[in-house]
């Protein structure tokens, strides 16, 4: 029967569907911001004036690929620096970025965030992993937080952590305060993402150093007033 109608076309002039000339789809204009969207201030002001507003500073970590390291809570934490396998980006190492956006988002389910940049060549290894940990850094861990904010270095040459207990993401040593997380959530930012973690376990030092704080491009500490 097919045949019969592919003949009867070609008969009378008619195109068949091979014979017709199909047009392409125009492809779809991918964008992230349209001109006329773009808000009339300058990315240099826009700096100087947030820098105003003064941050506490935590380094991001996320396991190394493969099964999870973590530990029970009757484990004791490895006292010895851990070897770093692989300079980030993508080893077969753990991964780590200093991050001044954390934030607490929920406590009922208990949540929290922080912005990464979506230029960031290590986000898609803790989005691989699925899981990370916020490292809250003290007043005199500033050249720890500089280490972890410089781009394809191996960042943790040296630095002594063990596994947080759940997701067996790195819990850097001496920090104050951690939060053991797993990935919740991704929203898109702009030029940022916004990732929302759930709280899977947390811990804080009694008797911590007071937090490193970042205010106008510099290192702080907080200092409580009588």
């Amino acid at each position: 029967m097919a045949a019969t109608v592919v003949r009867y076309l070609r008969s009378v002039g008619a195109p068949t569907a091979a014979e017709r000339a199909v047009d392409a789809l125009p492809r779809p204009h991918l964008r992230a911001v349209r001109e006329d969207e773009r808000a009339p201030v300058d990315t240099a002001e826009f700096r100087r004036v947030l820098g105003h507003f003064a941050t506490g500073v935590t380094v991001v970590t996320a396991p190394a690929p493969g099964p999870a390291a973590a530990t029970t809570a009757d484990q004791a934490p490895a006292p010895a620096p851990a070897p770093s396998l692989d300079p980030e980006p993508g080893g077969s190492g753990p991964a780590g970025f200093a991050c001044q956006s954390f934030a607490s988002l929920s406590l009922d389910p208990p949540l929290v965030s922080f912005m990464v940049a979506r230029t960031s060549t290590t986000w898609p290894r803790i989005a691989r992993a699925g899981v990370f940990c916020v490292n809250v850094l003290g007043a005199d861990q500033g050249p720890l937080c500089r280490a972890f904010a410089v781009s394809g270095a191996d960042k943790f040459a040296g630095v002594a952590y063990d596994a947080a207990p759940v997701t067996g993401s790195p819990r850097l040593a001496g920090v104050p305060a951690w939060v053991d997380c797993t990935v919740h959530a991704v929203h898109t930012g702009g030029d940022h993402l916004i990732v929302v973690g759930r709280v899977e376990a947390l811990g804080a030092e009694p008797g911590a150093a007071p937090p490193l704080l970042f205010h106008r491009g510099a290192f702080g500490d907080f200092t409580p007033r009588a």
